[in-house]
């Protein structure tokens, strides 16, 4: 299962493999850190659009790091890291994902507001890459899986 939860996470061109928010991304270098991604958010977020560089890609380490650069949001300078640990739980193979992030709070909210919206996204992207990565380990074609339906907050 570890394995196939980097499999998904590393792929910083294709998010919306697991982030029910994101409708599409269009990626602009060759994959390597310094690549900038625009992604179209789905209606429901205050936010139509995201553009986002890869910071890090470390596939021995398993770690991944993205920072927000523009777009039509209030997340500024916004910026995470994702690690993904094999882990024994209840006595079998799982995985542990760890995403920690940094962002600037925006004029009108408070720390508290900010932190939660945030968190509230992340939860929901490892509610849907969980869901996505049993799909694919128990044997679905991971092409047949078009998207993961979004989970209330």
């Amino acid at each position: 299962m570890f394995d196939k939860v980097w499999s998904l996470v590393r792929r910083f061109d294709q998010p919306q493999r697991y982030k029910p928010f994101i409708s599409e991304c269009n990626l602009r270098g060759d994959f390597q850190v310094g690549t900038v991604r625009e992604v179209n958010v789905r209606s429901g977020l205050p936010a139509t659009t995201s553009t986002e560089r890869l910071e890090l890609l470390d596939d021995v380490q398993h770690i991944l790091g993205v920072r927000i650069t523009g777009g039509d949001h209030r997340l500024k300078n916004y910026s995470s890291v994702i690690t993904v640990h094999p882990e024994t739980i209840n006595g079998r193979p799982g995985t542990l994902l760890i995403e920690s992030f940094v962002v600037d709070v925006p004029d009108g909210n408070t720390i508290e507001d900010t932190c939660c919206f945030v968190e509230a996204l992340i939860n929901c992207n490892l509610n849907c890459l969980a869901d996505l990565s049993e799909k694919i380990a128990s044997g679905k074609n991971p092409t047949e899986i078009d998207h993961i339906q979004v989970k209330a907050l």
